[in-house]
């Protein structure tokens, strides 16, 4: 069942105009269509966007309970390329640790195979949980790191108040169905002096731009796409300060940046297999792909 939705920011609807027609073949949807760092199938919901806040919305959308099940379902193939992200996104991490008030207290939220959580750890963190709601990422979880895993989504009044010195959620924002919902509680399991930490896709990239709706953000799993305004409103109006936003260089093997540009089908396909045939397309490479991270101070 497909629900009819307002600004997921602002709640405003008088603002907002059609960015695009739904794109969608339900038929192509398959057990990747809810997972992390798939092929791209091009297809997206009915998208709108709001003037008032920037933000790129999709409406209608299916139920939460619809959601809650394709994920649980999704299947996932990732492993590799969550290691290099995990990487990518503890660099940031450091940048703020020193002014945490403690490292007692962390929950990533989409934590895929616990990639981060690894991370985390390895930052002296204790009393990690890494919430996920698929089993495939659950089970290719690696067993020191598995303990600290919660197949659940998050939801309001899971956690104390005042309970984590860090909240982070990578790439997730973009796929829940009340990203404010999401932020404000998180604000409210911090401790004072805590630090939300999000990982988005910028609607306004440079390499959005250049792609259109053949960018691989204008996606199925997509309800909402941000700018750096519209971000920066979502964390402000949470209740954080100190608000830190700016690009994020992402490090990927060549095979994946190929799997994620728009070639033609056939000439994907052959670019692929010869990079698995070779070395190639394991080395990795760094580059400015569109995404934002941000974070800031209870």
């Amino acid at each position: 069942m497909l629900i009819d939705r307002s600004c997921p920011l602002c709640g405003d609807t008088q603002s907002s105009s059609l960015f695009a027609e739904a794109r969608l073949d339900p038929a192509r949807l398959g057990e990747f269509a809810y997972a992390s760092r798939k092929l791209p199938e091009y297809m997206h919901y009915r998208l709108v966007c709001c003037h008032a806040c920037d933000l790129i919305y999709a409406s209608p959308v299916p139920d939460l309970s619809e959601l809650t099940s394709a994920y649980e379902a999704a299947a996932f193939d990732s492993q590799t390329e969550a290691v290099f992200a995990a990487r990518t996104y503890a660099t940031q991490v450091r940048l703020f640790c020193s002014q945490l008030p403690d490292r007692c207290g962390a929950l990533d939220i989409g934590a895929g195979d616990g990639a981060f959580c690894r991370e985390l750890q390895a930052l002296g963190f204790t009393n990690v949980i890494g919430l996920e709601p698929s089993s495939a990422p659950m089970d290719a979880a690696d067993p020191g790191v598995r303990p600290c895993l919660r197949q659940e989504m998050f939801a309001p009044g899971q956690y104390a108040a005042r309970q984590f010195s860090l909240v982070t959620c990578f790439q997730t924002i973009e796929h829940v169905s009340d990203p404010a919902e999401l932020c404000r509680e998180a604000v409210r399991i911090l401790k004072p002096g805590g630090v939300l930490c999000l990982v988005a896709h910028n609607r306004r990239a440079l390499s959005c731009r250049v792609l259109g709706r053949r960018s691989p953000i204008f996606d199925v799993e997509h309800l909402q796409l941000f700018s750096r305004a519209s971000l920066h409103r979502l964390l402000s109006e949470s209740g954080l300060r100190s608000i830190v936003i700016r690009p994020l260089f992402n490090s990927y093997p060549i095979a994946y940046w190929t799997r994620l540009f728009p070639f033609p089908v056939g000439i994907k396909d052959a670019l692929l297999w010869s990079l698995r045939k070779s070395r190639i397309g394991n080395i990795p490479l760094k580059l400015p792909a569109g995404n934002l991270v941000a974070w800031g101070f209870r």
